[in-house]
């Protein structure tokens, strides 16, 4: 029998983490989407002007939590990784108490200087009344959004995925029902749209909260040396910039092409380019769902230098993304009526613009998916200096150089085309980018995503059904694979005791994944699987498989994940 790796537990782990997390993106989304189609079916589609002059205030709110909750969370799930709880609770302290006095500065601020901010958000002398309306009330939740969204990254990390689902679930049904009867039944217009955005940041805030008091969390507040705060927050904000810089970028992106679009067409052009950001909302829905994913399996296997299971998750996650890219495309460059209906545009001088503007538009999808999941994939690999080079051309420099350029040029159908341009310029540089450095790494790394190469020679990779006679059989053969006789049997010996006491505290173990690597002084043995966790303590009894591994290894750890147990044991 042999027990070569077959990714189905990484698999089962992607699919785990994909639904859950696919449903967060659809509910952390859906409130721009709800919004805009309450605003268009009760007050006309030129009122979404209104929400698109605020779109850069909305980016620049999530380049917070994203450099904050995103940036912590990732070196928290690589603390756990390197079986370093202290340093784990320690970013997920200072991102918590960080998030949200930043979040309380930041409102406190737009309150006191709403008139600035509006001057700055909105061009348009005949909007400026109604932004002030949804700007005010939109501004009181931003600190509950923050904090939750934040709190959000973290809990997934810690495995309560079910409970960040339902944190964004409540937010949507909150906010869907009280634009509703704030919108209608109340007719506070573009006010009652922000009223029920921010109270459904608060209801999801004081659910979310509930974690704290969850017995089995992981993460804990603990208390940080004055000392060593700053090299974390540093660290936090170097973790979470190139994920940051998207948002960041949309909000400078947007300042600017808002004024030319409004130059151009004026409040119609603002109108349909919302639209287009609406639909590009809908899509990276789907693509934010699996990039992030990817995100902490990528940098949890990554870290353990798993290579050959980075790279599967990357290309399982290229496939899904293009798939969705593809559809989109499709549906909307076939049946562009759809977002005619969706925002409500009923006048027929308006209607040729909008569907010629979203056929255009939906051509990039494709390219924008990718780009997305290789800047969200770069960031979680830590291949900073990419993933910041992408967001960068991405987000800003090739949108606003193709704008202007382009309208320059052909006007109108010049600024929608730049919009496709600069995605599938983006994709090209990432390609000759790879390029580059695969063939200057002499074989190191490869492919469009760079996996790094694995030492064929001193990697075992294993799958195992979760029963003692499998366990047995495979210590076994493992025994054969070494020419030092004495490291053979300990490192059977290890293997096998470890799995049989996986066996005894589960009532069924299905699958095993084991990864036996040499690394320098030491063999390595990272075992990860689903189930009860182990106390890797010596245990009273002598005779017990804990106390045997104990004294036969150099040092054993042991984590919890993403809801997977990971045991990594050294032999010398």
């Amino acid at each position: 029998m042999t027990y070569e790796r077959n990714f189905d537990l990484l698999n089962r782990k992607f699919r785990e983490l994909f639904f859950p997390t696919l449903m967060v993106s659809i509910a952390g989304n859906f409130a721009v989407l709800v919004d805009a189609f309450f605003i268009s079916m009760f007050m006309g589609s030129l009122y979404l002007s209104v929400v698109q002059s605020i779109e850069p205030f909305v980016a620049f709110i999530n380049v917070i939590y994203w450099l904050i909750g995103l940036g912590g969370s990732i070196l928290c799930t690589m603390a756990k990784a390197e079986f370093n709880d202290k340093k784990g609770n320690a970013y997920f302290t200072i991102s918590i108490i960080g998030i949200i006095i930043v979040g309380l500065i930041i409102t406190l601020s737009t309150i006191i200087f709403q008139t600035s901010y509006v001057q700055i958000l909105c061009h348009s002398a005949q909007l400026k009344p109604l932004v002030t309306q949804y700007f005010y009330y939109y501004a009181l939740g931003i600190v509950f959004e923050c904090y939750m969204v934040s709190l959000a990254y973290f809990i997934k990390t810690d495995g309560f995925i079910n409970m960040q689902f339902r944190a964004f679930l409540l937010c949507n049904v909150v906010n869907i029902v009280l634009d509703v009867v704030l919108m209608k039944f109340l007719n506070l217009g573009i006010s009652g749209a922000a009223m029920a955005t921010t109270v459904g940041h608060i209801v999801s805030a004081i659910y979310i909260t509930l974690y704290f008091f969850k017995s089995n969390r992981t993460l804990k507040f603990i208390k940080v040396k004055s000392s060593e705060l700053i090299g974390y927050i540093v660290d936090i904000c170097k973790a979470g910039f190139s994920g940051s810089s998207i948002p960041l970028y949309i909000t400078i992106r947007l300042v600017f092409l808002n004024a030319l679009i409004v130059g151009i067409l004026g409040d119609l052009g603002l109108a349909a380019f919302n639209m287009c950001y609406n639909t590009i909302f809908l899509v990276d829905i789907f693509i934010l769902g699996t990039s992030q994913s990817i995100l902490p399996i990528a940098a949890v296997y990554y870290k353990e230098e798993d290579y050959t299971g980075v790279d599967y998750v990357t290309k399982r996650s290229l496939k899904i993304v293009i798939g969705f890219g593809a559809f989109f495309s499709a549906l909307f460059i076939l049946f562009p009526q759809i977002v005619l209906f969706i925002f409500n545009v009923s006048n027929p001088a308006d209607i040729p613009t909008v569907i010629n503007v979203i056929r255009i538009f939906s051509i990039s999808f494709i390219a924008f998916a990718v780009n997305n999941l290789y800047m969200f994939y770069a960031e979680s690999v830590q291949y900073n200096k990419l993933a910041n080079i992408v967001t960068l051309i991405q987000g800003l420099i090739f949108p606003i150089l193709f704008a202007y350029l382009f309208a320059y040029l052909w006007g109108a159908e010049g600024f929608w085309a730049s919009l496709v341009v600069s995605e599938f310029a983006t994709l090209l540089f990432i390609f000759i980018y790879s390029k580059i450095i695969a063939r200057k790494s002499n074989g190191e790394y490869s492919g469009f995503f760079l996996i790094k190469k694995p030492e064929d020679s001193s990697v075992f990779e294993f799958t195992l059904e979760g029963n003692v006679e499998d366990a047995v059989k495979l210590s076994e053969n493992i025994q054969k694979s070494f020419n030092d006789d004495r490291l053979s049997v300990l490192v059977s010996m290890a293997i096998e005791d470890m799995i049989v006491h996986i066996i005894d505290i589960n009532d069924n173990v299905d699958l095993i994944d084991m990864i036996i690597r040499e690394n320098g002084d030491y063999i390595l043995i990272s075992i990860k699987y689903s189930g009860n966790s182990i106390n890797v303590m010596e245990d009273e009894s002598i005779e017990s498989n804990i106390a045997i591994l104990n004294k036969i290894s150099q040092k054993i750890d042991y984590s919890q994940i993403l809801g997977l147990n990971n045991i990594v044991i050294r032999i010398k």
